[in-house]
């Protein structure tokens, strides 16, 4: 008698049958991972998430019937547990522009799609997907794979939320800063849109956000957030000096380096071409170490992985002070617990206590270089 497995369940949804086909065949030998079905647009995907409770599912987004974005409104109204679920975007401009709106309605991640890019060279959408679904579900209990227990009803109002826990309060006292750095990854840019939007129009310092994504999804990040928040924020595709109360995003598939002479600057470069993460946030926040110190603020938001936690110790070590993301609060918490590990953060605080702390330093008038 064989032994029975353990994992996670994944149902693929999508109306092209040749992603339907892709991405099952991708998943096939994936340890701890099944593909328990697939559903061809949104109300399928509702009536096989009920049938068989798959504990993630990938979500296309422009689907007949019902559409990938009105489908997540009703999974996200789910009772738990719900699945997590990561969207599958084009790369093109309105796809960036939905994903975005996708992780605002609760989606936990996204990956952009080539169905020419998986047909010929798959092994980065694979490893690309496979990284994202174990980083998601890391915290989700694992259960007998090919077993389905009884469908559960789909609920017509939204469950009620539970509390969070984390610090009551935090204050950055009587510190300046003339620069505030922000590093986040999967799950980051509802967490940034908390965060900045806390920001008064006439804030005291630059902020730099390295969030990973690629450049289309860069630029759309920047023009939701200057849409949306008091302050004015840039998508930072060139090298330029950096001006207070200005929030730049690094654009995506670049690094962006702190520079000083005088006030400081931002460059951005394709330097460290080994990166593993572009921007990469280790590079954003160990770049203004010297030129910074104790003038900089750094912040290391949701995201798989560690990055951020190198650059950060740096930066401690030469006198500036490390927030960090609350674990209650995170899509995924490898980014802020690597830095929390690191023995740099001075808090681990929830998005909104980040936004208030940052409020304030424009009502203590701290200063910018």
């Amino acid at each position: 008698m064989g032994t029975q497995s353990y994992g996670h369940r994944v149902l693929v949804v999508d109306d092209s049958a040749f992603m339907r086909k892709a991405i099952p065949m991708l998943l096939a030998n994936e340890p701890g991972l099944e593909v328990v079905g697939t559903a061809r647009d949104g109300q399928d995907a509702l009536d096989k998430i009920r049938q068989l409770q798959p504990d993630a599912v990938t979500l296309d987004i422009e689907m007949p019937v019902m559409d990938g974005l009105t489908a997540l409104a009703k999974i996200m109204a789910m009772p738990d547990p719900r699945p997590v679920v990561i969207v599958c975007s084009t790369l093109t401009t309105k796809g960036s522009h939905e994903a975005l709106k996708a992780l605002r309605l609760g989606a936990t991640d996204f990956i952009t799609k080539d169905p020419q890019a998986i047909g010929g060279s798959q092994e980065s959408f694979r490893s690309d997907l496979v990284g994202k679904l174990r980083a998601v579900l890391e915290h989700r209990p694992r259960r007998a794979l090919g077993v389905v227990k009884t469908p559960l009803p789909i609920p017509t109002t939204k469950p009620v939320t539970l509390p969070k826990q984390a610090p009551t309060s935090f204050s950055l006292g009587s510190r300046e800063f003339g620069l505030v750095l922000i590093g986040s990854s999967t799950g980051g840019p509802p967490i940034l849109e908390t965060v900045i939007k806390r920001l008064p129009q006439r804030f005291s310092a630059p902020v730099v956000v390295a969030q990973h994504m690629p450049a289309l999804f860069t630029t759309s990040l920047a023009t939701r957030l200057n849409e949306e928040c008091q302050v004015r924020v840039e998508h930072a595709d060139s090298s330029r000096p950096l001006e207070r109360g200005v929030v730049y995003i690094v654009k995506g598939g670049m690094h962006g380096v702190i520079r000083r002479q005088g006030g400081y600057s931002l460059e951005i470069t394709d330097r460290p071409t080994d990166a593993l993460y572009k921007p990469s946030v280790d590079v954003l926040l160990g770049s203004a170490a010297t030129p910074a110190g104790k003038d900089a603020l750094g912040i290391v938001l949701t995201g798989m992985g560690a990055d951020g936690a190198i650059g950060a110790k740096r930066l401690h070590e030469c006198g500036g002070m490390i927030l960090a993301q609350a674990a209650e609060s995170c899509a995924v918490y490898g980014m802020p617990r690597a830095t929390f590990e690191a023995g740099v953060t001075s808090a681990m605080l929830l998005p909104e206590q980040i936004g208030q702390a940052l409020s304030r330093m424009a009502a203590t008038g701290l200063r910018a270089a």
